[in-house]
């Protein structure tokens, strides 16, 4: 655990890292990089528009010598003409003259376009040498100004991440030290002693096993004259002085047992009774935490319904409170079966223990009754004990057969058939008498009754609004305390319905 907390250390400071980077790092690099592809938009479109004005330039040079070229060789060809005109005697001077301003204006032509070309000559030089000198590296200076301001910038955010790791790089370092403590704290016969701890069985190591002598007819059998009680069948006799069974099955025991045989594992029973005994009652303790959990939220959640109810109809401006009734009627069928969780997980807990107790709820337990339940409740026997009695005084009584002999508890979850290993019979709690089980408790504080109730079921008594009286018994996670009242009356109330304020202990 030690490391896992240093690796949670260490991973929170470089989420501080990360942070960091991404919250101001990253965010400036994401805005350089708007820029820098704005000022290299700029710069590119720049440099392709000199490149441009002087390829038109240079196009316009060509396209003016072409053309001085052809008049010229124009001219040359009309001058030549005129001279063989003006040598023929056999011309007129008509056609004589015509020649020799054919040649005139030919030449002249051909002076134009030299002068034409002799300009664009000049003026393509001019943007030549402005382009090669100024234009094109100004546009690399811009580039490069660019790049340097991208390095820059690029700098500082390096810097900034290595001012960011220097900051947690000693939080880091403690971390990794505290990974040193704790590696050099790890005990292997320490860990190994947990392990053991919490995968141990607690399966008792069995009896040794009986030599079984065939010739003598009755052996092992000591009370072959004594009548078996009806309630046993051979089969338990068979099975009750061999270890590892009881009530006539065979228990399964998991464990070391279960390293050498299958690694099938199958599907895991409510009760836990497929685990070993330590595992299974771990279990049950878990489950039952987790439904008194429970049970303590939805009573909260009720008395606030119910002081919210209160206010309602104190005051009705606020709210109906004919609308919590739905809400309060699922919230006591919900307390009505994490109480019938609770008692049947109480009971598993008691079989697991090795006892027989079993602890109740009678028709007052519960916030709201089905008649399912009722009848259920009637069946199990004139034992029922009342809400709140203590433990030790369930099934104090037992139903007897024809013969006087006391048999099984009736009634489905009432039979115990399971029994820890190397226990021969059943411990049953000791028989009290009715004056013992009523003696007085003693007074443990003082509550104050926050609604009127009216008993409705034995072992409940009735309590007015802003009455005071004393505590007998806490609420044993029924729903249900145990109170005494100045009349000398004792009995159940509702624990939702008061407010109590217990003694401290000595």
């Amino acid at each position: 655990m030690s490391i896992l907390r240093e690796l949670h250390d260490m991973a929170s400071q470089h989420e501080i890292i990360a942070e960091n980077t991404q919250t101001l790092i990253i965010k400036e690099i994401q805005q350089l990089i708007v820029e820098l592809k704005q000022e290299r938009k700029k710069g590119l479109q720049e440099g392709t528009r000199v490149h441009q004005h002087l390829l038109l330039s240079t196009q316009q040079l060509d396209k003016t010598k072409k053309q001085y070229e052809r008049a010229f060789r124009e001219a040359e060809k009309a001058l030549e003409a005129y001279r063989k005109a003006d040598a023929d005697i056999n011309l007129s001077r008509a056609e004589v003259e015509k020649q020799k301003n054919i040649s005139i204006s030919k030449t002249q032509f051909s002076e134009d376009c030299k002068n034409d070309y002799a300009a664009q000559l000049e003026n393509t030089n001019k943007h030549q040498r402005d382009y090669y000198s100024s234009l094109l590296p100004n546009v690399f200076q811009q580039l490069q100004d660019m790049d340097e301001k991208r390095i820059s910038k690029q700098k500082h955010f390096l810097k900034n991440i290595a001012d960011t790791e220097k900051k947690v790089s000693p939080i880091i370092n403690k971390c990794i030290e505290g990974m040193y403590k704790a590696v050099e704290s790890i005990s292997p016969e320490e860990d190994s002693r947990l392990v053991v701890e919490l995968y141990k069985s607690g399966f008792a190591h069995p009896v040794d096993l009986p030599f079984e002598d065939l010739s003598c007819p009755n052996h092992g059998d000591n009370n072959s004259h004594a009548p078996a009680p009806r309630s046993q069948s051979s089969t338990d006799f068979k099975n009750q002085n061999k270890p590892g069974t009881t009530a006539g099955r065979t228990k399964k025991r998991g464990g070391l047992f279960s390293l050498f045989g299958s690694s099938k594992v199958d599907d895991q029973k409510e009760d836990f009774s497929d685990l070993p005994p330590n595992q299974r009652r771990k279990k049950l303790q878990q489950k039952i935490d987790l439904i008194n959990k429970e049970i303590s939220k939805e009573t909260a959640e009720r008395e606030g319904m119910l002081k919210m109810k209160d206010v309602y109809i104190q005051n009705p401006a606020l709210g109906d409170a004919s609308s919590l009734d739905k809400k309060l009627e699922e919230n006591a069928q919900k307390l009505d079966r994490l109480n019938q969780e609770l008692i049947k997980f109480e009971n598993y807990m008691a079989d697991a223990e090795g006892k027989i107790v079993r602890r109740h709820s009678t028709a007052n337990d519960s916030l709201s009754n089905s008649p399912s339940e009722s009848s259920v409740q009637s069946n199990l026997g004139p034992y029922i004990s009342a809400p709140g009695t203590p433990i030790a005084h369930h099934y104090a009584h037992s139903t007897c057969g024809e013969d006087g002999e006391n048999g099984p508890i009736a009634g489905g979850e009432g039979e115990l058939d399971d029994v820890p290993d190397g226990e021969g019979e059943l411990e049953y709690a000791d028989q009290e008498t009715p004056e013992e089980e009523f003696d007085d408790f003693p007074v443990i504080g003082t509550c104050r009754a926050l609604y009127q109730f009216e008993a409705m079921n034995e072992g409940s008594i009735s309590m007015e609004e802003n009455e005071e009286m004393v505590v007998l018994e806490q609420d044993q996670g029924d729903g249900w305390t145990r109170v005494r009242k100045a009349n000398g009356l004792d009995g159940f109330v509702p624990s939702s319905y008061i407010q109590c304020t217990l003694y401290d202990p000595l």
